[in-house]
C-alpha cells in the first residue's frame, strides 16, 4: 500500500509540472508591466508576496518535519514528553514575527495605496491625452474630447506620454483593465472615474473588462496600441478623414446589447459622455455622483 501511495505522489508531481511547463510567459503579462504604475504594482506584488514566504514556507517545512520526525512508526526516536505544555521562547517567536511582518505589510501597503491612487496625475514633461471610456453590453466605446473622434474596442496613444482614462457605464457595471499598464478600475452607471496610466514603449496591450456582466462578457476585450507622436497624430487625420461620423442615433444603436467589431469614427455627438454619465438623472436633482477626480470642468 505504502508503495502504491508514493507511486501515486510521483504520478502527481510529474503530472503538475507538466501542467506548468506548458504555461507560457503570455499568460503572466502582469509580471511584465510596461508603464510606471504597472511596474510599482509589480513590484508590490513581489514584497508582499516574500514578506508572506517569510511566514508559510518555515511553516510548511516545520509541518513536514514534524509529520515524518513523531509519526508512528516502529523504533521511533522521538523524545516522548507528556507533561510538556509550554515554552516561552515558542511563544515569543510564533507570534513576535507574524506582528512584525503584518506592521511591514500595513506600511507598504499604505504607502503604495497613495503613490497609485488611479485619479494622480503622473509625473511627466508632455501633456496628458484624455480618452472617455463608456463600457457597453458587450462592447467599449472610447471617445477622444481634444481630437473629436471616437472608437470602438480600441485605443491608440502616443508612448512615454500620459493618458488621462474617464470612466462611465452605460449600464451595467464594469471593470476597465490593461494588465501590462496598471490595475483595474471600476465603470458605473452614473459615476465618472479617473484612471491614469503610461505605456513606456511602443507596442499593442491586452485590455478587457475584468467584471462579469452577461453573455458576452468573454468578448468585451480591445486593444490598446502606443505609438510614436508622429504616428499617433497620422491615425487621428486618418480616422478623420477615412471614418463615419457617430450620431446620436448611432450612439443609441451601438448601446443595445451584442458584440462588436473594432469601429473607427471622424467624430461624435459634443458632450456625450457626459450625456451617458448624467442620462439617468432626474430633472432638478442637482447632477450625477461626484467625478472622482476629476476637476470641475471635467464635462465638458
Amino acid at each position: 500500500m505504502r508503495r502504491y501511495y508514493r507511486m501515486l505522489a510521483t504520478a502527481l508531481f510529474l503530472a503538475m509540472v507538466a501542467v506548468i511547463s506548458g504555461c507560457s510567459s503570455e499568460q503572466y503579462i502582469v509580471l511584465d508591466p510596461k508603464g510606471p504604475i504597472g511596474q510599482q504594482q509589480k513590484d508590490l506584488i513581489i514584497i508582499t508576496t516574500l514578506l508572506c514566504a517569510v511566514i508559510i514556507v518555515p511553516v510548511l517545512i516545520l509541518t513536514a518535519v514534524i509529520v515524518m520526525r513523531y509519526r508512528d512508526r516502529p523504533g521511533r526516536k522521538a523524545r516522548y514528553t507528556p507533561d510538556w505544555e509550554h515554552s516561552t521562547k515558542l511563544e515569543v517567536t510564533w507570534w513576535t514575527i507574524p506582528i512584525v511582518i503584518i506592521i511591514a505589510l500595513a506600511v507598504i501597503t499604505a504607502i503604495y495605496t497613495y503613490k497609485l491612487e488611479p485619479s494622480k496625475p503622473l509625473e511627466s514633461a508632455k501633456e496628458p491625452i484624455t480618452i472617455e471610456v463608456t463600457s457597453l453590453d458587450w462592447k467599449w466605446l472610447f471617445t477622444y474630447p481634444d481630437e473629436d473622434i471616437a472608437t470602438v474596442n480600441y485605443i491608440k496613444f502616443p508612448e512615454d506620454t500620459p493618458v488621462r482614462f474617464q470612466l462611465t457605464s452605460d449600464k451595467a457595471m464594469n471593470s476597465f483593465w490593461i494588465p501590462q499598464l496598471g490595475g483595474q478600475l471600476y465603470t458605473m452607471s452614473g459615476m465618472a472615474m479617473t484612471l491614469f496610466l503610461q505605456a513606456d514603449e511602443p507596442g499593442i496591450y491586452y485590455g478587457s473588462g475584468a467584471n462579469f456582466n452577461g453573455e458576452d462578457f468573454a468578448q468585451m476585450t480591445f486593444d490598446a496600441e502606443a505609438v510614436s507622436d508622429e504616428e499617433y497624430q497620422a491615425w487621428i487625420q486618418e480616422v478623420k478623414g477615412d471614418s463615419p461620423a457617430l450620431t446620436l442615433d448611432g450612439y443609441e444603436q451601438l448601446k443595445k446589447p451584442g458584440r462588436s467589431d473594432v469601429q473607427l469614427f471622424s467624430s461624435f455627438p459634443e458632450g456625450l459622455f457626459q450625456y451617458i454619465v448624467t442620462q439617468y438623472v432626474e430633472d432638478g436633482s442637482g447632477g450625477a455622483h461626484a467625478h472622482h477626480g476629476q476637476s470641475g470642468d471635467s464635462g465638458q
